[in-house]
C-alpha cells in the first residue's frame, strides 16, 4: 500500500495503533485502489488523546507567546521543505491534481502556521481607567479544542484549525475525515519534529461516533468543524449541551454575479475557478453564476470553449488540470444532480456525464444554462464540477435572488463600476465576498459564513477571538466603599 502511515493515530507525541478499531480503507480516487488502511479510534485511544491534551495544555499556555511561535514557525519551514512529498500524499489521499496540491494545500497550511506564529506575541489586553481604580484585560487560552476536518482540503484544514489554537496556548485533538485521513498524521509528526511538546496536537481516526465522543467530552472547551450543514447541526447541538465554544464552517450555494460591463474573460476565469477547481469540491464555490442578459450569449459561448480545454487525467501528472471526485459515493451524488437538472429543464451547455477514462471517479466539467431559482441545481449544494448559469436584468433583482438561499458562505461580483461593486457586496448576505476575483482565501483574511453556512471565523485576526477568551481584572486602589 503506497501511502500506508506508520500507524493510525498520533497521540502524546507518538504514533499509536489499535487494530481492534474498525478498519477504514483509503482509496485513491483516480484508480479505486486501496492505498492505505487505518483503524478507527477505540475508547482507549480517545481517552489517551484527551487525557494527554488536558495534561499538556496548561504548561503550553504558560509559555511566552514568542516561544510557542518559534515552534509553529519551525513547523512551517519543515512543511515548505517537504512540500513535494506532502503534495504527492495529498493527491493520493484526495485525488486532487498535483498541479493543485503543490501550490494550494500544504503551502496554505504553512502560511497559516507562519502567520499565527507572527501574530501570537502581539496579542495583548487593554487597560481601562476608572478614575482611582482601573481594569485590565487578559486574553487566555480556552483549553482543549477539538478539530473535525473535511475531506476536500484535509491538510490545509488541519493547519487552519491548529495554527490559531496552538498559537493562543490551547491543545487540540483533531479528527480528520474518514475519507482522507493521511495528511493530519503527517502534520502531527511535523509538529513533534518542530519541538511541540507531546499531547498538544493529537490525531485520532474515525467516523461519526468518534467525533461524537470527542465533542461531548467534559474536558473539551471548543469544537471547530468544517463540513456539511447536516453534520454541523448535529455537532453544534452536541457542543451546545456542554456550552462549548464553536466554529462551524459549513456548506454553501454561493452566487457569483456578472454585470454586463465586466471583463468577460476575467469573469469566466473566476467562474471556472469557482466551479471546476478541485473538481468542484470547494465549499465556497460560486455555483450560481448570475450573468446579466446583455452578455449572456457571449459569456456562455466563450465559457464552453474554455471548459472544453480543461485537461482531465492522472492526478500525479503535472499537466492534469482536473482530477476525479473523492469517492464513488460523491460520484453517484453528482451524477444524480446532473440527471435531475436535465429532467427539470436546464439547458446543458457542455459536459453532463461521467468522463470517458478507464478508471476513477471522474465527471466531465459541466455547465447548465437557463437555470431558474426553483430548480434543484440552484437550491442544493452539489459539490462537484457542475456550474449553474442564471440570467438577470437589474441590480435590485439579482441581489434579491442571490440572497434567496439558506446558505451564506460566499459571494462574488464582477463589474467595471466599483461603486456598484461595493454597493452590491454590501447587500449580499455572505460572510466571505470578492470583487473582480473569486475563491482567493489568504490566511490574513477572515473566512467563514452566515446563515446556515456557519458561525465563527477561520484565519485572520478574527480567529483569535474564537480560540481565546477575555478575562477582566478589576484593581481597587483605595478603601472599599460598602454600605454595611
Amino acid at each position: 500500500m503506497k501511502a500506508r502511515p506508520v500507524a493510525s493515530h498520533f497521540v502524546n507525541g507518538a504514533y499509536v495503533e489499535d487494530a481492534s478499531g474498525a478498519p477504514i480503507e483509503v482509496i485513491y480516487p483516480a484508480t479505486g485502489e486501496v492505498v492505505a488502511i487505518v483503524h478507527e479510534a477505540t475508547p482507549a485511544v480517545i481517552e489517551a488523546a484527551l487525557a494527554g491534551a488536558t495534561a499538556a495544555q496548561g504548561a503550553w499556555a504558560a509559555l511566552k507567546p514568542v516561544e510557542r511561535a518559534r515552534i509553529l514557525r519551525r513547523a512551517a519551514d519543515i512543511i515548505r521543505d517537504r512540500n513535494p512529498e506532502l503534495a504527492r500524499l495529498e493527491t493520493l489521499d484526495t485525488g486532487k491534481p498535483i498541479q493543485e496540491t503543490l501550490v494550494a494545500d500544504w503551502p496554505s497550511g504553512a502560511d497559516s502556521l507562519e502567520w499565527f506564529a507572527g501574530l501570537a506575541p502581539t496579542v495583548t489586553g487593554q487597560t481601562i481607567p476608572l478614575g482611582r481604580d482601573f481594569v485590565y484585560t487578559l486574553r487566555e487560552a480556552l483549553g482543549v479544542c477539538v478539530g473535525i476536518g473535511a475531506w476536500n482540503y484535509p491538510s490545509q484544514i488541519a493547519c487552519w484549525k491548529s495554527a490559531p489554537a496552538l498559537a493562543m496556548g490551547n491543545a487540540m485533538v483533531f479528527k480528520p475525515s474518514e475519507v482522507t485521513p493521511l495528511g493530519a498524521l503527517k502534520l502531527a509528526e511535523i509538529f513533534h519534529e518542530a519541538g511541540l511538546p507531546a499531547g498538544l496536537f493529537n490525531v485520532v481516526q474515525g467516523r461519526g461516533a468518534v467525533g461524537g465522543a470527542l465533542v461531548t467530552d467534559p474536558r473539551v472547551a471548543k469544537v471547530s468543524l468544517t463540513g456539511s450543514v447536516p453534520t454541523g447541526q448535529k455537532v453544534y447541538a452536541a457542543a451546545a449541551a456542554g456550552v462549548r465554544h464553536v466554529t462551524m464552517e459549513l456548506g454553501g450555494k454561493s452566487p457569483l454575479v456578472v454585470f454586463d460591463d465586466a471583463s468577460v474573460e476575467d469573469a469566466i476565469g473566476a467562474a471556472m475557478l469557482g466551479n471546476f477547481y478541485s473538481a468542484g469540491q470547494v465549499c465556497s464555490n460560486g455555483t450560481r453564476v448570475f450573468v446579466q442578459k446583455g452578455i449572456k450569449d457571449r459569456f456562455l459561448a466563450r465559457l464552453a470553449e474554455r471548459t472544453a480545454k480543461i485537461v482531465l487525467g492522472d492526478p500525479l501528472d503535472e499537466a492534469t488540470q482536473m482530477g476525479p471526485l473523492v469517492s464513488q459515493t460523491q460520484l453517484d451524488k453528482v451524477l444524480g444532480y446532473i440527471e435531475t437538472a436535465k429532467g427539470e429543464g436546464a439547458r446543458l451547455v457542455c459536459g453532463g456525464s461521467r468522463a470517458a477514462l478507464n478508471t476513477g471517479y471522474y465527471v466531465q466539467p459541466t455547465v447548465f444554462a437557463d437555470v431558474t431559482d426553483a430548480m434543484t441545481l440552484a437550491r442544493e449544494e452539489v459539490f462537484g464540477p457542475v456550474m449553474a448559469v442564471l440570467d438577470f436584468d437589474t441590480e435590485d433583482e439579482v441581489i434579491a435572488r442571490a440572497n434567496d438561499t439558506e446558505f451564506g458562505l460566499a459571494a462574488g461580483v464582477f463589474t467595471a463600476d466599483l461603486a456598484r461593486a461595493h454597493r452590491v457586496v454590501g447587500q449580499l448576505q455572505a460572510g466571505t465576498t470578492w470583487i473582480n476575483a473569486y475563491n482567493l482565501t489568504p490566511v490574513e483574511s477572515p473566512f467563514g459564513g452566515s446563515k446556515r453556512s456557519g458561525v465563527g471565523r477561520e484565519n485572520g485576526h478574527a480567529a483569535i477571538e474564537h480560540y481565546s477568551q477575555v478575562k477582566s481584572v478589576y484593581v481597587g486602589m483605595g478603601p472599599v466603599d460598602a454600605p454595611y
